[in-house]
């Protein structure tokens, strides 16, 4: 493995684990204050500022002017990132942070799986080969058996 591909990925395993953190602190804010739509609200504007102030520090505010020239749907990941926030603010304090996590996890596997496979929105061309098929099959498998052990004793 390359340097480059080992900080890739130790990036991406801290992105990972921001996500069940984000997940339980944002559910305890929400919980906290009563509005699950409120804590995400608050949680943009805290991503918002530390946005603004990673583009100040990488030199990035020049690159602004050229974003509306861009494709439209380009920038319906904005919602996807809401939609995300909303909903796990909304279901981790009910259904349980692990639950609604290993579910978000499947889902993402399973949009890889096909963004690569199709090439969609641009992607890299990574065909689904059975070994990747049956990897997400495990993974679905597991959380089988997560929902399973964690239910009461008859």
């Amino acid at each position: 493995m390359t340097p480059e591909t080992l900080r890739y990925a130790a990036l991406m395993l801290a992105a990972g684990i921001g996500i069940p953190v984000l997940a339980a602190l944002n559910a305890q804010l929400g919980a906290r204050i009563g509005s699950p739509s409120a804590a995400a609200m608050i949680l943009f504007v805290v991503a918002f500022l530390a946005a603004t102030l990673t583009t100040a520090v990488m030199g990035g505010f020049s690159a602004l002017p050229s974003a509306p020239a861009q494709p439209k749907h380009l920038f319906l990941a904005g919602l996807c990132v809401a939609f995300y926030v909303i909903s796990i603010t909304t279901v981790a304090p009910k259904f349980g942070v692990g639950n609604a996590v290993f579910f978000v996890l499947i889902g993402q596997m399973v949009a890889a799986g096909l963004i690569d496979h199709f090439g969609l929105f641009g992607a890299r061309v990574k065909p689904m080969t059975w070994p990747r098929g049956a990897g997400i099959a495990l993974m679905m498998a597991g959380v089988a058996l997560i929902q399973l052990s964690s239910r009461p004793a008859p």
